[in-house]
């Protein structure tokens, strides 16, 4: 089981569920029939991950600017 498929994400989960249930067939889980499910599974957490990386960034800017703010703020008076 993945890390990512956490009781609290749910963004990914009926492709975790497709996964599980495909691997419940011993068979098909050893011989390949479950390996389409497999990459949806993990195209659908490269596209979480991305995401969650641009609002990152984008928060990190946000806060690296108003670090800035506050940096220049407290050398005016020097």
């Amino acid at each position: 089981m993945h890390p990512q498929s956490s009781e609290k994400r749910t963004a990914c989960r009926e492709f975790f569920d497709a996964l599980e249930l495909c691997h419940a067939n011993v068979w098909a889980k050893w011989t390949g029939g479950c390996n389409q499910a497999k990459r949806e599974l993990n195209k659908c957490l490269h596209h979480e991950s991305v995401a969650r990386a641009a609002r990152n960034r984008e928060e990190a800017k946000l806060r690296n600017t108003r670090r800035e703010k506050a940096l220049r703020e407290l050398h005016e008076d020097d």
